[in-house]
């Protein structure tokens, strides 16, 4: 297929790799040239850092050949089979993203979008063909997390599903389908856990170093609730709160210590510093706010 994918940061990017490596033709776009170049340059390094893992250095020429990115919305979506989504998760701009993307698009392409918790329907409500959308939402980071949870709209229709569904399997991704609901399952649970550790810091129970070790051996989670906020971006996870929140109510209130946080720029990993210290990609301490110093 020939696929578009909206927003180069880091799902956008991450949506685009692992579409080109399982064989389509991938245009990455963004408003600014820049954001396009390192996107695009992060892909590069992420499939030279899996040469040291198997992949074939042939996999990983012929990925880059299958993409281009642009500046241009009608260059990136004239002709795409598959428009995907990754724009900030802020409903308005998504509804219009949609809105500008079916006035480019031929009538049988599928329009997705990789929101994280924001109603499906309610984006795919200003299409003409509402019946060709659905939600398409990736796990950070992209090129490694093997599910994918596919959001069935109350307008999608079987067809695109399968469509989708088909391209999840491309991938060697194992997908799960929902309905559209708040938060899905994926968010709903994810941001529950979260939400109770970053409350347990905010009270004193432990450092978020103790809790993710209790959670990691404990409970056998690959990674802590709070080293995972911090992967998946703690402005992410307070957009994701508020708007559970309104939606379903006061047990996902955002904890204070996630504002304050956001206000101070300290977004997680991406900025350096969140509930833990990143250098080099890395966690290497946690933040000034446990340190035993």
């Amino acid at each position: 297929m020939q696929i578009a994918v909206l927003g180069a940061g880091t799902m956008g990017h991450g949506i685009g790799q692992v579409s080109a490596m399982a064989g389509h033709e991938v245009v990455l776009y963004d408003i600014e040239s820049e954001f396009v170049e390192n996107g695009l340059e992060q892909i590069e390094a992420n499939l030279e850092a899996g040469l040291e893992h198997g992949v074939e250095q042939e996999t990983v020429e012929a990925t880059l050949d299958r993409l281009s990115g642009t500046t241009d919305l009608e260059e990136a979506c004239g002709g795409a089979d598959l428009v995907i989504e990754a724009v900030p998760e802020r409903m308005e701009l998504k509804r219009d993203t949609f809105s500008d993307v079916e006035a480019i698009v031929d009538d049988d392409a599928i329009i997705a979008t990789n929101t994280s918790s924001l109603s499906v329907t309610e984006i795919a409500s200003v299409l003409d063909r509402p019946e060709r959308a659905l939600g398409i939402h990736f796990f950070n980071p992209v090129h490694i997390m093997p599910l994918v949870e596919l959001v069935v709209a109350a307008q999608t229709d079987d067809e695109t599903l399968a469509t989708a569904t088909a391209f999840i399997e491309e991938m060697d991704k194992e997908s799960a389908v929902v309905r559209d609901f708040p938060g899905f399952a994926s968010s709903r649970l994810g941001v529950t856990l979260g939400v109770e550790a970053m409350r347990m810091v905010e009270q004193g129970v432990a450092s978020p170093e103790a809790i993710d070790t209790v959670m990691e051996i404990g409970y056998n989670h690959p990674v802590g609730p709070l080293k995972l906020t911090d992967v998946v971006g703690l402005d992410v996870r307070l957009d994701i709160l508020e708007y559970l929140s309104e939606e379903l109510g006061d047990r996902f209130r955002p904890p204070q210590i996630l504002k304050q946080k956001v206000r101070a720029g300290e977004t997680g990993k991406k900025s350096g510093e969140g509930f833990y210290v990143w250098e080099g990609g890395e966690a290497v301490g946690v933040s000034e706010l446990w340190s035993d110093e």
